[in-house]
C-alpha cells in the first residue's frame, strides 16, 4: 500500500474559498488505486504552516506528498518544478505577517526541486483532455514557502516523492474577475486521479519539452 499526503491550503486574501482545499477534502481518506490518500488543510501563514506541516507528516507517515496552492490567474494545473529560499509576501497572509526579501531558512540551500515526475504529470493530464503545463516558479508567497519547507523535510523523514502542484481558481471564484480563467470541479478531481496514479506509478520522469523561452 501507497500512502500519500496531500495538504492544500484555507482561503487567504479575502477568498471565501480556496479551490486547493475544496479539492483535497473530496479525496481524504479515499483510494485512487491502490494509494490511500490522506488530506490536510494548512494555514495561510508563514511558519505555522511549515509547523503544521510536519505534524502532519509525522501523524500520516507518507510515502508521498503532493501539497496543492490556488494560483489565481493561471488557466490550467501546473506542477512546480522549483522552491525557492525566499519570501517576498505582496499582501499579508491570515496572521498579518508581510515578510519582504527574507530566506526561507537562513541557512538552508538557494532551492530544490521536486521530486515528482512533472512532466509525466503533465503528459499524462493532457492524455485525459485536462489542461496543465511545467511550471517554473511557485511565487514568494506561502506556496514557495510550504514548498521549500516540504522538500526539505522530505530529505528529513526519508519521503521519496513530494512536491508543489498550483491549480487555478474555481469556476464559482472567477465570477469575481472578469477575464480570469477557470476551472470547474469536476475537472479538477478528475485531474488530479490522473495526477496521484501518475506520481505512484513513475518512478522516472518523461523527457519531454516543458521549458519557457520567457
Amino acid at each position: 500500500m501507497t500512502t500519500l499526503l496531500l495538504t492544500a491550503f484555507e482561503p487567504f486574501g479575502g477568498e471565501d474559498i480556496n479551490p486547493s482545499w475544496e479539492i483535497a477534502r473530496t479525496f481524504d481518506k479515499q483510494w485512487v488505486g491502490d494509494t490511500y490518500v490522506v488530506s490536510y488543510c494548512l494555514p495561510c501563514i508563514f511558519g505555522e504552516s511549515l509547523k503544521a506541516l510536519e505534524r502532519a507528516i509525522i501523524e500520516v507517515k507518507p510515502d508521498i506528498v503532493i501539497s496543492l496552492g490556488q494560483a489565481g490567474g493561471r488557466p490550467d494545473i501546473t506542477p512546480e518544478r522549483v522552491a525557492i529560499n525566499f519570501d517576498d509576501a505582496r499582501i499579508a497572509d491570515n496572521a498579518g505577517n508581510q515578510p519582504i526579501d527574507t530566506p526561507v531558512d537562513p541557512g538552508g540551500a538557494a532551492a530544490y526541486f521536486t521530486t515528482l515526475p512533472v512532466k509525466a504529470i503533465v503528459q499524462a493530464l493532457h492524455e485525459s483532455g485536462v489542461p496543465a503545463s511545467v511550471s517554473y516558479t511557485a511565487g514568494t508567497f506561502v506556496c514557495n514557502h510550504v514548498f521549500y519547507g516540504l522538500q526539505q523535510l522530505a530529505i528529513r523523514y526519508g519521503i521519496k516523492k513530494s512536491g508543489f502542484v498550483h491549480i487555478p481558481y474555481l469556476t464559482q471564484q472567477a465570477t469575481k474577475y472578469k477575464g480570469q480563467p477557470s476551472m470547474n470541479k469536476q475537472t479538477l478531481v478528475d485531474g488530479l486521479c490522473t495526477m496521484i496514479e501518475t506520481v505512484a506509478s513513475t518512478n522516472k520522469d518523461v523527457l519531454m519539452v516543458g521549458g519557457e523561452t520567457h
